[in-house]
C-alpha cells in the first residue's frame, strides 16, 4: 500500500494502479465522488483550445516575423505565447470580432503584429504594432522587460513611425517565404490551427 493524499491530517491509504491514478483530482473522484460532483468528467470539451490564451498573430510569410516567433519560442520558457499567422482563419475570426476586416489581398493589411490577450473571453483585447512588441517583451520578463520599459519611454508616435518603417522594408531586407513555414515538431503545440 502506498501512502495517498493527506487532507487536513487525514491519511488515506490507497494502492496506485497506474501513474494516472496519482493525479490528486482523479483520486478525489474515486474516493469521495458524491462530494465532488463538479469534478466528474463530462466526456466533452466545452472550452475552445484558444480560450484564455495569449496569441501572437503575425505575417506568416514574412522572414522577419518568423524570426521574431522563433526568438520567442526560445525565450518563452513559461509557454505564455501561442502563435497563428494573419493569413489563417483564426486570425481573421479574432479580428472580425473587433470589427477589423483583414483583407489578405492588400499587402499593407499584413504589415502588423497583433497580440491577443485573453482570447475568446469577455476580457479579450488586441494590441497592434509597437504596442504588441513592447507588451511581448514585458511578458518575457528579465532583461527583455527592461528593454520594453526603455521603448515605452519613447513617444508612441516615434515608436509607431519606426515600426512602420521596418514593416515597409521588411520583405526587401529580410526576405519573404512563398508559404507559411511549418514549425518544428517540438513547437507544433504552440501554433494554433491554420484552418
Amino acid at each position: 500500500m502506498a501512502k495517498g493524499l493527506d487532507w487536513e491530517g487525514v491519511g488515506i491509504e490507497y494502492k496506485y494502479r497506474s501513474s494516472e491514478d496519482q493525479n490528486p483530482l482523479r483520486l478525489w473522484r474515486i474516493l469521495i465522488p458524491d462530494m465532488a460532483p463538479n469534478m466528474q468528467p463530462t466526456g466533452k470539451r466545452d472550452a475552445s483550445p484558444v480560450a484564455g490564451r495569449t496569441i501572437l498573430l503575425y505575417d506568416g510569410v514574412c522572414a522577419l516575423c518568423n524570426r521574431f516567433v522563433r526568438f520567442l519560442l526560445c525565450r518563452d520558457r513559461r509557454k505564455v505565447f501561442y502563435f497563428a499567422p494573419l493569413q489563417g482563419t483564426l486570425a481573421q475570426t479574432i479580428l472580425a470580432r473587433h470589427g477589423i476586416d483583414l483583407s489578405c489581398t492588400d499587402p499593407s493589411a499584413l504589415d502588423t503584429v497583433v497580440l491577443v490577450t485573453a482570447a475568446e473571453t469577455p476580457e479579450e483585447s488586441l494590441l497592434f504594432r509597437s504596442d504588441a512588441v513592447t507588451e511581448v517583451l514585458l511578458r518575457l520578463g528579465g532583461g527583455w522587460a527592461l528593454w520594453a520599459r526603455l521603448l515605452l519611454q519613447l513617444p508612441r508616435g516615434l515608436r509607431e513611425a519606426r515600426y512602420r518603417f521596418i514593416a515597409c522594408w521588411r520583405y526587401r531586407i529580410f526576405g519573404k517565404y512563398d508559404t507559411c513555414p511549418l514549425p518544428a515538431p517540438r513547437h507544433r503545440e504552440r501554433f494554433l490551427p491554420l484552418e
